[in-house]
């Protein structure tokens, strides 16, 4: 049977996207991961910025690069779920709910990072910085966290659904353990930690959240690279 354009057109998307998002997610973790808490229980003794973090301004814009980078991995894993949700014809219903929940994800991490990005940073640079502790990324149970928390929480959710919209064959197989895996390390990190700290979690979960998942990401986009490539259609 001669491979539809629509199929060829899933399989280049689909392992581009794949291969986009595993290489952004690899670096975007590396960049995280090297750039120092400020504040909170993570940060080095004698190190840590006093509320309202004004003096953040030092650090702009080093420790605001990496949300450039995440805000790439976020709408490539976008991409990518939508790819997965066609490639699994027969398990659409799988594949829309974890597609609306990558969307759901991608759409709130976005905001919180181009806030961030656009408002705290000028903020910080001009003095303005009446009122902008309570979203500044360096407060450790701020908005910014709390949206980071909903964001990641919803991509680990996002994971299991999109887990069931693939194939039980070969590759397929072992990727949808890897998501499944993922998504209860996610679910279960935030139940845990919620009630070992309550109150106090600050940025304990959305530093497990963004471990978990930037590190699935990276791992299944190499994998469900050569599932596109090897794909072919589907009833």
């Amino acid at each position: 049977m001669t491979e539809s354009a629509d199929q060829g057109l899933l399989r280049v998307v689909g392992m581009w996207s794949a291969i986009i998002t595993a290489i952004i997610s690899a670096v975007a973790f590396s960049v995280a991961a090297t750039t120092p808490p400020r504040t909170g229980p993570f940060a080095a003794p004698g190190t840590a910025i006093a509320y309202p973090y004004s003096v953040a301004v030092r650090f702009v814009p080093g420790d605001f690069v990496w949300m450039y980078l995440a805000l790439a991995m976020m709408l490539s894993f976008l991409v990518l779920a939508v790819c997965i949700r066609e490639l699994g014809v027969g398990r659409r219903l799988f594949g829309t709910a974890g597609l609306t929940l990558a969307a759901a994800s991608f759409a709130i991490v976005a905001a919180d990072y181009f806030i961030q990005l656009r408002v705290v940073q000028p903020s910080l640079i001009r003095g303005e910085t009446d009122g902008l502790a309570i979203f500044s990324q360096f407060n450790p149970h701020g908005v910014f966290i709390a949206l980071e928390e909903i964001g990641f929480l919803l991509a680990g959710l996002s994971f299991c659904f999109l887990a069931f919209a693939l194939g039980s064959t070969g590759l397929e197989h072992w990727t949808r353990g890897v998501l499944l895996v993922s998504s209860a390390l996610v679910i279960v990190s935030f139940a845990g930690l919620s009630l070992a700290f309550g109150l106090g979690v600050e940025y304990r979960f959305e530093v497990a959240a963004i471990t978990i998942v930037w590190l699935t990401l990276t791992v299944v986009g190499v994998m469900l690279a050569f599932v596109f490539a090897r794909s072919r259609p589907r009833s």
